[in-house]
């Protein structure tokens, strides 16, 4: 049994017993840890405010002999006060936690998902881009080792007149391998922006037919590799 610190940001909460929650991290160290905030549901708790879901807070925790951690200490980080007061932005952070919470491992180190959330979160506060679940979505994937080819056909390799996108194929296809959903060339690059390294760029642009396109393929796309739907996603579309 032993105390440790970490960083993290809360996925999820659920009740237990009569004042208690088990609050659900995605921390930079441990990876997801499940813990029991005691009294957390008390007028008073100790905690007040910290642990709700897009919280980043700093912590303390104890390990003890079963699954679950217990939260010792919580101060908060940073609240994204914008997200918060934002339905539509809380909408989108909920899908995001939504999905690291399923791809996330228990006790599993991997700060480059912390990272990746943290930073999502981070871009969702300062401005409510269009692009920036479906831009999440489509980095989570390749983190995952899983995202689409979107530089040539998935099938035949072809580089040239790519005009659908089949995430059962693994990508974009060309117009002689087509199958799956139609691809237009607006939406193409707006993926390409987004796992090519021009993720700032692609998150500034302003909400038309092609980041629609670009959401729907990446929710759909998150969701086969999960094997199941988002319920976030969704009620955010």
């Amino acid at each position: 049994m032993s105390l440790y610190r970490d960083e993290g940001i809360v996925l999820r909460t659920y009740k237990l017993g009569e004042a208690d929650r088990i609050v659900v991290f995605c921390t930079r160290g441990h990876g997801k840890v499940r813990a029991v905030a005691k009294g957390v549901r008390k007028t008073r708790s100790r905690f007040g405010g910290r642990l709700e879901p897009t919280s980043h807070v700093q912590l303390q925790l104890h390990r003890g002999r079963s699954e679950l951690d217990v939260v010792t200490q919580a101060e908060s980080v940073d609240q994204f006060r914008a997200v918060r007061e934002d339905l539509g932005r809380l909408g989108k952070a909920m899908a995001m936690l939504e999905a690291v919470d399923r791809v996330g491992v228990d006790r599993d180190p991997d700060s480059a998902l912390y990272r990746m959330l943290l930073g999502g979160l981070r871009a969702l506060d300062a401005g409510d881009s269009a692009l920036v679940v479906p831009a999440f979505y489509l980095k989570l994937l390749a983190h995952d080792g899983v995202g689409p080819e979107v530089g040539a056909c998935a099938l035949c390799a072809s580089v040239d007149d790519l005009v659908a996108f089949d995430y059962g194929s693994g990508g974009v296809l060309c117009r002689s391998c087509r199958r799956g959903f139609p691809l237009s060339p607006e939406a193409l690059e707006l993926m390409r922006m987004v796992l090519g390294g021009s993720l700032s760029a692609a998150l500034a642009k302003p909400r038309s037919p092609a980041t629609g396109e670009v959401e729907h393929l990446a929710t759909t796309t998150m969701e086969h590799h999960l094997e199941r739907r988002l319920r976030a996603a969704a009620a955010y579309i």
